[in-house]
């Protein structure tokens, strides 16, 4: 068993860009695509997650993050909880007892599902199943019982992977991916919000007919519309507030026009690196489609569940995070009873919004609104969660440096994450059994609706 748990934690830690090639090469043959077209599929999809990773990390990472970091001390800024970012989160979640067996046992509940026909995903996305190990460390620490904390993964899972296929239409008209979806453990946990209040935004007169998108912005403004002028004006605007100093204006205008530059490069490069993991992508799935037309006459259409790195270059969604890391600094100060100061996490606030887009079908207005409200509930669940966290890193020995309690965005802000601890934790287990009746609700349901897709496909090729 140690052997065993020890080769997929290997495995794990070979990271997303070495993983990936080696998950899809095995995936490719299996599915009958051969072994050198299966090779340079998976090296291609590699490649472009290191594309990814480079941009988000080199443009991000070292641009917008210290212009946040640098409005923080100008401002003034002191909050209590620090916010350590996702890979201490990950980490932290990994090093678990549930995150120890997540990814054998996600591995299983995801081949269960296919078998019954209650997901249409083949999640090769391993390593983010952290997102429910995270989840179970906290049940487990808040119920006391490892049982409770596997248990609340596993439902985590579920729910996660039957969002992954409802909104992979979605996924593929808004984001171009034909036969991807997206089930990542924060990122869809936001698309039942999306969902709700663009709802609600279409049956109130005069807002349902605001449509701002980069199409009506480059019908409207001509090349001041175009991705690349809106990252570099938004730039300008954080970077004047960042850094502008009447004293050295030389200084200042060197800062500020770099970080302009680098957003405008950022809205340009992350799709030129998400074309690339489609390249790479699509043999597989093309091979996974006749597998199981072949195999299979009862299956809907199959998806490959990847992570939803490859939807931030989405135009909309990254100028929708533009706007609002600066003004997610401005809500944490101003939120009455919040105490995390973001910080690390801000970086990923796009991952947020991948499937937010696709839902308000490209709608930056609607974006933005939902945006503000996830983020406001978002940092009252950060500090409400914290002690947990806090608990969690230290049941790891994780190194919290100076900080005497820790949060994250990513996940200490996920809305299912803390349905599932609070909810969960009720009346001894009573709670758990809540979320167990409807995670199993919605993989019946999304059976049904499988099993629908399946007999229409079917019907059309009879017809044809």
């Amino acid at each position: 068993m140690n052997a065993f748990l020890g080769f997929f934690q290997f495995i794990s830690g070979l990271g997303v860009s070495v993983m990936m090639p080696i998950v899809l090469t095995i995936l490719g043959c299996c599915l009958g695509a051969g072994f050198g077209k299966s090779l340079r599929a998976g090296l291609t999809v590699g490649v472009g997650f290191i594309g990814l990773n480079l941009v988000i990390n080199s443009l991000l990472g070292t641009t917008l993050s210290p212009a946040v970091q640098t409005m923080v001390e100008r401002f003034g800024l002191s909050l209590t909880v620090v916010d350590v970012g996702w890979p201490a989160a990950a980490a932290i979640a990994m090093g678990s007892t549930v995150g120890i067996i997540i990814i054998p046992l996600g591995l299983a509940v995801n081949i269960v599902m296919l078998l019954t026909n209650t997901t249409q995903t083949v999640d090769v996305d391993i390593w983010d199943y952290w997102h429910f190990a995270f989840t179970g460390a906290l049940v487990a620490i808040v119920t006391d019982s490892i049982v409770w904390g596997i248990i609340a993964a596993i439902l985590n899972m579920i729910i996660i992977m039957v969002l992954g296929d409802y909104t992979a239409p979605l996924v593929e008209e808004s984001l171009n991916m034909p036969g991807v979806s997206l089930p990542h453990g924060f990122t869809a946990a936001y698309a039942p919000i999306a969902m709700l209040f663009n709802w609600i935004f279409d049956k109130i007169p005069g807002l349902r007919d605001i449509d701002i998108n980069t199409d009506t912005l480059q019908k409207k403004f001509g090349v001041f519309g175009e991705p690349i002028l809106v990252g570099t004006m938004i730039g300008l605007v954080i970077g004047c507030l960042a850094y502008w100093d009447p004293s050295d204006i030389a200084t200042s205008i060197t800062q500020v026009l770099t970080l302009a530059v680098s957003l405008g490069a950022v809205l340009v490069l992350i799709p030129k690196m998400a074309a690339l993991l489609m390249e790479g992508l699509l043999p597989i799935s093309d091979a996974a489609s006749t597998f199981v037309e072949k195999r299979f006459k009862n299956r809907g259409k199959i998806y490959i569940g990847l992570d939803s790195a490859v939807g931030v270059g989405h135009p909309v969604t990254l100028a929708i995070s533009f706007v609002l890391v600066p003004l997610c600094i401005f809500l944490a100060v101003i939120l009455p009873g919040n105490k995390v100061l973001p910080f690390a996490d801000l970086a990923v606030i796009p991952w947020m919004f991948v499937l937010i887009t696709p839902v308000v079908h490209n709608n930056g207005f609607r974006g933005i609104i939902i945006g503000i409200i996830v983020l406001t509930v978002g940092l009252y669940i950060a500090t409400d969660l914290s002690p947990l966290i806090t608990t969690a890193a230290a049941n790891v020995q994780f190194d919290m440096g100076t900080a005497t309690a820790i949060s994250s965005i990513c996940d200490g802000a996920n809305p299912l994450t803390w349905l599932i601890v609070r909810i969960g934790s009720f009346m001894n287990g009573i709670g758990m059994i809540v979320i167990a009746v409807l995670a199993i609700a919605l993989a019946i349901w999304n059976r049904k609706r499988i099993l629908k897709e399946a007999a229409e496909l079917h019907a059309a090729k009879s017809e044809e």
